[in-house]
């Protein structure tokens, strides 16, 4: 029997695309790499999940002056959008994005939308259970 995969968490919190890029393009190389991928949503990546808007490129207003310029080059380099790195990671290896079920209240969400969306939807006990003892956490 071979050893379980290494576990790499990510728990997405801020859902501006930067931040969103991020959780996608690191989730990816690490699914691609054989570590079982865990991604918990969190408030306002649940937000931006539930309102349809994961491939929207946004920036937070302190990178304003060059918000274009980026987004302008993400277009002409072809980078793929969020949705399109999650599906692929998916593909390629072990990737699961969980819904933290209070942030679906905190949110002011429909539960079911985002359940349909997401490979499942946990509270934090058992969040904290699945993630504890991850090789890798980050928190973005």
């Amino acid at each position: 029997m071979s050893p379980p995969k290494p576990k790499f968490v990510l728990f997405a919190h801020n859902a501006t695309y930067d931040k969103l890029h991020q959780v996608a393009t690191l989730g990816l190389t690490a699914a691609a790499m054989g570590k079982d991928v865990i991604v918990i949503l969190l408030f306002w990546t649940i937000k931006k999940l539930a309102e349809g808007k994961m491939d929207l490129i946004d920036f937070p207003p302190e990178y304003a002056a060059s918000a274009n310029d980026v987004a302008r080059l993400l277009k002409e380099k072809k980078v793929p959008k969020i949705s399109e790195m999650f599906e692929e990671a998916k593909l390629v290896g072990t990737f699961r994005v969980i819904a933290c079920s209070a942030g679906l209240e905190y949110m002011g969400v429909d539960a079911e939308a985002v359940s349909k969306k997401v490979d499942e939807v946990m509270g934090l006990p058992a969040i904290i259970s699945l993630t504890s003892n991850a090789e890798t956490t980050l928190f973005i």
